[in-house]
């Protein structure tokens, strides 16, 4: 994966111009892009973004239903933090938990009528904040970089990896 932040000597590598350039950039856009996206879900939906990411990949999944475990990496959460969302979604009424009729060792959420309603109605707020935040920045070239390197920087959320 290269190299350590020392050398093999011990010596401790500072960043150059570039390097630094490159990680205040990234750093700056994992703590300053979440909140621009989730403010206006806040507003007008009254949804977290994980919240929202929660609901919108159980609204696209088979009979919109989802492993715990799957809709963690999905949503990029950890397993305890998507139980307490799961937890709320369920005493509002948008999502219900069961054993997985096919391996009891796990647990579904399934998306409710009323949480698929919920999901399409803060879907136009999260796609007009995604393209004006992010997308529309970039070149399609710009796109397909930003894929690439997310993937080559995938985090697997704790507990599931």
């Amino acid at each position: 994966m290269g190299d350590t932040a020392e050398h093999g000597d011990g010596e401790l590598r500072w960043l150059d111009e570039q390097e630094k350039a490159a990680w205040t950039g990234l750093i700056s856009l994992v703590l300053l892009l979440p909140g621009k996206l989730e403010s206006p879900l806040r507003q007008e939906n009254g949804l977290t973004l994980f919240e929202y990411l929660v609901l919108s990949h159980l609204s696209e999944a088979p009979q919109r239903k989802l492993r715990m475990g799957e809709l963690a990496f999905l949503a990029s959460g950890s397993l305890s933090r998507l139980s307490n969302v799961v937890k709320r979604c369920e005493q509002r009424g948008w999502v219900v938990r069961m054993p997985d009729p096919s391996d009891g060792r796990y647990t579904l959420a399934e998306l409710t009528d009323d949480g698929f309603d919920i999901v399409e109605a803060a879907a136009p707020t999260h796609l007009r904040s995604v393209r004006a935040v992010v997308l529309d920045a970039l070149s399609p070239t710009d796109q397909k970089a930003l894929v690439r390197i997310a993937e080559k920087l995938r985090i697997v959320p704790d507990g599931l990896g």
